[in-house]
């Protein structure tokens, strides 16, 4: 599992005294509002403290430590701000989308393997595993009554086949 997780995208400057617009990769504000520290490498080396976050629209106003001016801040466009997961407190039921990635397909009934997650989608209802099968892309929605189970150590995750989830022919 990856330690550092992507939080979002730093897209723009907000003002001239170094606040910068993040477009936020990671559930909410209040879910970087946890946060009193991020990160400008996946490995965490390049540490940042926040000294503010508020919301604007779909996007997050930060005051950086150390960025001080416009200009300091126009430097950072386009650099991606990560997380320490020891950092975060998250539900027991919730998962990273970084540790479904990769997650194995598994029938809970049958045990037939459907292919390993290839992407997590959102369009509003749920979430959506994206998966190839024989090339084709299959998507299953993360629902109830399909997902049985997600084991994220093991990287499993149970479903149940549901008339017309595949395209039998």
């Amino acid at each position: 599992m990856k330690q550092y997780l992507e939080v979002g995208k730093i897209n723009n400057t907000h003002g001239i005294k170094g606040e910068i617009k993040l477009m936020l990769w990671c559930d909410d504000i209040d879910y970087l509002k946890q946060f009193k520290r991020l990160y400008f490498d996946n490995q965490g080396r390049e540490e940042v403290k926040i000294l503010s976050c508020r919301p604007q629209k779909n996007q997050a106003i930060l005051k950086l430590q150390g960025i001080d001016s416009i200009e300091q801040a126009e430097l950072l466009k386009g650099k991606i701000l990560y997380c320490n997961r020891d950092d975060a407190d998250i539900d027991d039921d919730a998962n990273y989308i970084a540790d479904i990635i990769g997650c194995m397909i598994v029938d809970t009934d049958s045990g037939e393997e459907y292919g390993c997650v290839t992407d997590v989608l959102n369009y509003g209802s749920c979430d959506i595993y994206e998966t190839m099968i024989n090339k084709k892309h299959i998507l299953i929605p993360a629902t109830p009554d399909i997902v049985d189970s997600i084991d994220v150590e093991n990287q499993i995750i149970k479903i149940h086949k549901m008339k017309g989830l595949f395209d039998e022919d």
